[in-house]
């Protein structure tokens, strides 16, 4: 990985404090995806390093609402791929829709993350993809903050990701 990359997302996003996770730990470090993803160049150049590691035959690009809407959507600016936008909760109003956008039966789908603590959000987007009649071929997020990852995946399904805290320079366990 690049460490002109990793130390552009430290220096634009790793915030020092008192903050608690969405897993409800607390830790001394929290990485802001918002702003690592309002940085025009640091965007632009986060999708095209998820873009890269698109597996073979993915056909429409996931993204979990709200975080990774724009990275979603740069990446399928960068590969010319569509996109659909996974609701956390299904719409009570309008449409009643927990998938945004068009979705076909048969689809081959990678879901796009932008910083993984537990991995929760993403498996439950992807099962919600899934229950829509699509394969999920993938989950490819810009940050890993867990612990002690050592598998290749997350929740039965293919995880990479383009950094992990190591490569901001943080202990994870913080």
């Amino acid at each position: 990985m690049s460490v002109s990359l990793a130390a552009r997302v430290r220096d634009a996003a790793l915030l020092e404090g008192d903050f608690v996770l969405s897993s409800g730990k607390r830790s001394n470090v929290y990485v802001d995806k918002y702003l690592f993803s309002t940085e025009p160049e640091l965007l632009r150049d986060l999708a095209g390093a998820l873009a890269r590691m698109l597996p073979q035959g993915v056909n429409r690009l996931a993204g979990v609402a709200l975080g990774a809407v724009p990275l979603v959507v740069a990446v399928s600016l960068a590969t010319g791929l569509p996109y659909v936008v996974v609701r956390k909760e299904t719409k009570e109003y309008g449409t009643g829709r927990s998938v945004e956008g068009n979705l076909d039966v048969g689809d081959n789908v990678a879901l796009i993350e932008d910083v993984v603590t537990t991995g929760t959000q993403a498996v439950e987007a992807a099962g919600r993809l899934e229950e829509s009649g699509v394969e999920v071929l993938s989950i490819l997020a810009v940050l890993d903050r867990r612990e002690g990852r050592t598998e290749p995946e997350i929740g039965g399904y293919p995880f990479k990701t383009v950094l992990e805290m190591a490569d901001l320079r943080v202990d994870s366990n913080n």
